[in-house]
């Protein structure tokens, strides 16, 4: 038996939604929403709108129509915003300007406190509410897209302080549509955690392979030879797209740094058990951690 559809959730079957960006991201919500592999259809219309005209040939059979006019968002229920962080800061007041009143103006963008402010400021007649689903692949692009992306997924809404309560409510609707889980926190209070589970586990992969590679040329190849599973896991996000990473750190800059302050601590913590030779502690540290990790994902 099919699971009753949320009350909030519903508005979504009569919308259209348009996607501004459609690479990994924005192809996989324009996907998910019209339906593909399986997936039912759940959005009235999807429209995407791209940024070069390569990408229209691969955008069309995930959506009801592609293109590279920005205006295509006048006619829309809901605007999603699936952008670097930058982008979208510019792109707001653009995008706002050309919906009509009442729309839906979200974005996937993974830092919030610099998008929240400038929602704050446009006009007063349309739905705003910042999000960030926590999910993505470390291929980019629109080739990589999955209707499943979202399944299950954490999305984070952060509310515009002083804006209409029902942005929220139709945000959280759109993202159980997507097979997604609302969640709502303020937008400051998330950049404090995903700085801490995702910003700076980014940068410390970087630094885990700059360091080998300066081994490496002292050292030689063979370095990379022994590289393995360990390695691979730990370093995975490296390969991240730069672009989209230089906007995160850019635009989540005192949270990340302080928990670089934070991350610094425990590695000195570790350093100075590890050269006293401390079993105790050391054996205290890393059982913390295990402890913690194992019944994190299971």
């Amino acid at each position: 038996m099919a699971e009753p559809e949320h009350s909030d959730s519903a508005w979504v079957r009569e919308a259209e939604i348009a996607v501004v960006g459609i690479g990994l991201m924005g192809g996989s919500l324009a996907a998910a929403l019209r339906g593909a592999n399986e997936r039912p259809r759940r959005g009235r219309r999807v429209v995407g709108i791209a940024r070069r005209a390569a990408t229209l040939p691969l955008a069309a059979p995930l959506m009801d129509e592609a293109t590279l006019d920005i205006r295509a968002v006048a006619g829309a229920d809901a605007v999603v915003l699936a952008a670097p962080p930058r982008a979208i800061i510019r792109l707001l007041p653009q995008i706002a300007a050309l919906m009509r009143p009442g729309a839906l103006l979200t974005d996937l963008g993974s830092t919030k406190s610099a998008i929240v402010e400038v929602m704050s400021t446009l006009r007063d007649d349309i739905l705003v509410v910042g999000g960030h689903p926590m999910c993505g692949k470390e291929a980019g692009g629109l080739a990589a897209a999955d209707p499943h992306l979202y399944d299950n997924a954490p999305f984070v809404l952060c509310p515009v302080p002083g804006r209409a309560a029902t942005a929220v409510a139709r945000a959280a609707g759109l993202a159980r549509v997507l097979g997604a889980r609302p969640h709502i926190l303020d937008a400051a209070r998330h950049d404090r955690l995903v700085a801490a589970i995702s910003h700076v586990p980014y940068t410390t992969a970087v630094a885990l392979v700059a360091a080998a590679e300066a081994l490496a040329a002292s050292d030689g190849d063979t370095l990379w030879e022994l590289a393995a599973g360990g390695f691979r896991d730990t370093t995975r996000v490296a390969a991240g797209e730069l672009d989209m990473w230089i906007d995160i750190l850019l635009t989540n800059q005192p949270a990340v740094l302080d928990h670089l302050d934070r991350l610094d601590g425990a590695l000195q913590q570790l350093r100075q058990a590890i050269a006293a030779g401390d079993i105790a502690l050391l054996r205290g540290v890393l059982e913390a951690a295990q402890t913690r990790r194992r019944g994190l994902f299971r």
